[in-house]
């Protein structure tokens, strides 16, 4: 049985290929016509390198001079002399054109349901079975869907794991006049069919060996909820996950019941609704999430942060963990913007 690798890239696009056992990442790419950089194909000269950031590999020969222990410490790899030995994720810090291969993938789906979950947000649900195999991105990376009858298209976060159904879920904030927001509010009905393109993003759970924290802003859960039911999968990821929840009003706060959830089906997990501006009945963490941080118990021991939502939250967190001065902090970030082909 092989393995289904993701191969991800600077700009934003990721490949899937199949690995079979002890095949090497690079003959397996060029099988499936990816024209990953080669040169030696003998572990010396490092114009393969990579760095794998999700499942397990070996690697047969890695001459010191294209990568270091350090380097070999920080999961980087060379394609020429690496077999995985699971599904897994590799990064190339290139452009995917430069490879000579399609990475969007353009298919078909029906609407569901649309599901209003407060007044500035509803859930997309989307069946995407018709269009033939299953459908292959990682837990937080986006899709673009056109809106019907129109030439536009916008992008959002799955809010779901890849499945076997093809079903899929998208987290949208709905704006006062917005393509999409009016399309759902007025027109949007079960059994439409819309496109969409994917996948797209480089915002994607990676290999966990340190505490996670997540840190959403508004719609920005939306990429959280599919790396959560990635780990509630599995029953955790054994390590420590605390996610920190931001809105404007407590009346923005959705999907709680579903967060809860995860507080029984992932190990040592734990999430805080942080409300900007509340009602008198909050009774909850107020005012911005950094606010809410615990500097001596971050200091403690190093830990990964993935970041997402609108750019004043993505930079205050960043302003934050710059002045409290935590060296040792993988960040993962991501920002949604209000615009024609941004996320939201």
């Amino acid at each position: 049985m092989s393995h289904n690798v993701a191969l991800s890239f600077a700009d934003g696009k990721t490949l899937f290929i199949g690995v079979k056992p002890g095949e090497l990442l690079l003959d397996a790419a060029l099988r499936q016509g990816i024209s990953l950089p080669l040169d030696c194909r003998e572990g010396v000269c490092g114009t393969c390198q990579g760095r794998c950031e999700a499942g397990r590999y070996q690697q047969d020969y890695v001459d010191e001079e294209a990568l270091c222990e350090r380097d070999l410490a920080q999961r980087k790899m060379l394609a020429c002399q690496t077999r995985v030995q699971s599904d897994a994720a590799f990064y190339f810090d290139l452009d995917s054109s430069l490879c000579h291969a399609n990475s969007l993938e353009r298919v078909g789906a029906v609407v569901r349901a649309v599901e209003h979950v407060s007044p500035t947000t509803a859930i997309l649900h989307l069946d995407a079975s018709t269009d033939g195999g299953p459908l292959r991105f990682l837990p937080g990376q986006y899709a673009r869907l056109n809106i019907p009858d129109t030439e536009e298209w916008r992008a959002y976060s799955f809010a779901n794991r890849p499945n076997a159904q093809n079903h899929l879920q998208f987290l949208i904030r709905l704006l006062p006049d917005g393509v999409m927001s009016n399309y759902l509010r007025e027109r949007c009905q079960p059994g439409q069919r819309l496109e969409l393109e994917l996948p797209l993003g480089s915002f994607y759970l990676r290999q966990i060996e340190r505490p996670l924290m997540l840190v959403a802003g508004g719609t920005g859960l939306s990429a959280f909820l599919g790396m959560l039911d990635e780990m509630a999968e599995r029953g955790g990821c054994g390590q420590p996950v605390r996610l920190f929840y931001g809105v404007n009003q407590d009346a923005d706060l959705c999907e709680r019941e579903r967060l809860e959830s995860y507080r029984e089906r992932i190990a040592d997990f734990d999430f805080m609704p942080v409300v900007s501006q509340p009602s008198p009945a909050w009774s909850g963490l107020r005012g911005y999430i950094p606010e809410h941080f615990d500097r001596s118990e971050l200091s403690a021991q190093p830990f990964d942060m993935y970041l997402c939502g609108p750019p004043p939250m993505v930079e205050a967190v960043r302003s934050w963990l710059d002045e409290a001065g935590l060296g040792d902090t993988r960040l993962y970030s991501e920002k949604f913007l209000q615009s024609a082909g941004a996320r939201r």
